[in-house]
């Protein structure tokens, strides 16, 4: 596999999002970076493609997909971000995007009976994450803003449906991303590409290596891997990184270091891509759901 770095954090999240989202688009615990999306949209697509976001949130894939004159589709399974996605499609054309854009509500693990037919076999792109769970951290607000002792913490949680794989275990999270990935496949055209982020986390002191889980999954779906990028987290100036760490990432460290533990801010996502086999290739269908990827823990 070929590696490349993206400088997708040359401005912060909320300067990229600006007035190009609507209000409480922010509220989401898991925003994808707009650059991200919008830097693999214009390197693997054409305008007048179509692209796929099967986990989209609040639309950051779809916005950033129908901005440069692309087509978007996008599944989300908790309404509430379902419709905040449609306000956002909807925000986008007020303000000039020229291509356009579908929101659908379900689960993702349903894919093929969500996107209507019409679209199987065109998809030139697809872009998502996976949910992080409860290693969310969500925004702050200190003592001085809220007059009250101590940080409150907010939109650091999905919906509360126990269903949504956010809220299952990281073995039921691979298995359901696996087959969503599964179903991505029949829905691209050949030769369609596939880019997931992800990014690492720690679960009681232990790595959680969730981009090398989602390699494995990809490959399980019958996927072809093409390149693992770094999306980078932070901005480049002068030639040094400007990281911008949320406050529980500096605390955790911070803690982690006053205990010995080298431990280091992340400053990147890592980008996985892959392509769709020739269909003539295809070894299984979409019924045929593999076992889930498992996850690598490190110290």
């Amino acid at each position: 596999m070929s590696a490349s770095v993206w400088l997708t954090a040359q401005t912060s999240a909320p300067a990229q999002r600006a007035d190009r989202y609507v209000e409480g688009s922010a509220a989401h615990p898991a925003k994808m970076l707009p650059a991200i999306a919008a830097q693999a949209i214009t390197r693997y697509t054409a305008p007048g493609d179509l692209v796929l976001d099967p986990m989209c949130g609040i639309g950051t894939t779809l916005v950033e997909a129908v901005r440069t004159g692309r087509h978007a589709l996008g599944v989300e399974y908790e309404s509430r971000w379902a419709q905040l996605a449609a306000r956002n499609l909807f925000h986008a054309t007020q303000r000039g995007a020229t291509g356009s854009g579908e929101v659908y509500c379900g689960d993702a693990r349903h894919l093929p009976d969500l996107v209507p037919e019409r679209h199987h076999g065109r998809i030139a792109l697809v872009v998502t994450s996976p949910p992080y769970g409860n290693s969310l951290h969500g925004q702050v607000r200190s003592s001085r803003e809220t007059g009250q002792r101590g940080v409150v913490k907010r939109d650091y949680r999905y919906g509360s449906d126990p269903a949504n794989l956010a809220h299952t275990g990281t073995d039921d999270l691979l298995t359901g991303f696996t087959q969503i990935l599964t179903h991505c496949r029949p829905l691209l055209r050949p030769g369609g590409t596939v880019a997931v982020t992800a990014r690492p986390w720690r679960e009681r002191g232990e790595l959680i290596d969730l981009p090398s889980a989602v390699l494995a999954a990809g490959e399980q779906a019958g996927l072809v891997p093409a390149e693992r990028c770094v999306a980078l987290l932070a901005g480049v100036r002068e030639g040094r990184l400007i990281t911008r760490p949320s406050f529980f990432q500096m605390k955790n460290v911070r803690a982690a270091r006053r205990l010995g533990l080298p431990l280091h801010l992340i400053a990147h996502e890592d980008l996985l891509l892959f392509t769709a086999p020739p269909r003539r290739h295809r070894r299984r269908s979409t019924e045929e759901l593999p076992a889930p990827a498992e996850p690598t823990n490190r110290r």
